[in-house]
């Protein structure tokens, strides 16, 4: 019967603990209940049995994240688990563990491939662009004509001409991307993967140096981006952001046309680019 003082975290890890397979840890012998007992779990975990004890007994006060981390690890929680435990707790979620993985998903390259006018990315948290839908190569940039290892927004905002020149007001965005791109990193627990990347931008380009130097954070949610493009002319497009569930490493970015006006003209142009010779189409590393 659950104590008097039962709380939703005691509840939880006893849960997690009682549909654990004592075999499967080396721990053997009769039991007259399931799953692992608590001084099992407190030694997986590295913690007193008493303190793990007093845990599931909503006693002893709030845990530290390394006491949650080394119980996470000893009940072989998912990420998701983990996360929940971290907000039954302590109230908030786990600090983000930057772990980059290859490639996005097919299923998430269907996505972006169902917008058709609606240019639309898939980026990293150090804005490596990682996959993008046919709207994207035709109004923004076809990144399969991009080397790989230059597929980054950052880069191509400060070190290319032609981007400069595209924007209708270059310096007002490049200064609010750098702002994103600081929140982005150090939000996804990537502040130490960008270094080399800020390091490198300092150097060749100035304006990124002094933007850079300003530490200044933006919101990265949603905002207009106007753009003189070679075919349509100048153009407004409304973009937002967003996470991709269980990837901290990504994000998307989807850029909607303003007026019917412009996405009829996207519409046609993408209809004409995928009947170029030669046009491939989207192009992403699948994982």
């Amino acid at each position: 019967m659950p104590a008097s003082s039962d709380t939703p975290l005691g509840a939880y890890l006893r849960d997690r603990r009682t549909k654990l397979d004592p075999a499967a840890f080396g721990f053997a012998g009769r039991r007259r209940t399931p799953g692992l007992r608590r001084e099992e779990v407190a030694q997986r975990s590295n913690i007193s049995a008493t303190w793990y004890t007093w845990l599931e007994q909503g006693r002893g006060g709030a845990p530290s994240a390394d006491v949650l981390n080394r119980i996470a690890a000893g009940l072989m929680l998912t990420e998701a688990e983990r996360e929940h435990v971290f907000m039954l707790a302590l109230g908030r979620p786990p600090e983000v563990r930057y772990r980059p993985k290859e490639g996005i998903t097919p299923r998430l390259q269907r996505l972006l491939d169902t917008l058709e006018v609606s240019p639309a990315l898939i980026k990293t948290a150090t804005w490596d662009i990682v996959a993008w839908n046919r709207a994207a190569a035709v109004v923004l940039t076809d990144w399969s004509t991009v080397p790989p290892n230059e597929r980054n927004i950052l880069r191509r905002m400060f070190c290319d001409p032609s981007v400069r020149t595209a924007q209708q007001d270059w310096e007002s965005m490049a200064r609010f991307v750098v702002g994103a791109f600081r929140a982005d990193a150090v939000r996804a627990g990537a502040a130490s993967e960008v270094s080399e990347l800020v390091d490198e931008l300092c150097r060749t380009s100035p304006e990124f140096a002094a933007f850079w130097q300003e530490n200044d954070v933006n919101a990265h949610a949603d905002g207009v981006k106007r753009l003189r493009h070679p075919i349509l002319g100048a153009i407004e497009l409304e973009f937002s952001t967003f996470a991709v569930d269980g990837r901290p490493d990504l994000g998307m970015i989807v850029y909607n046309p303003v007026t019917q006006g412009v996405r009829d003209q996207i519409r046609s142009l993408v209809g004409s680019s995928g009947n170029e010779a030669g046009y491939d189409g989207p192009v992403s590393k699948r994982a």
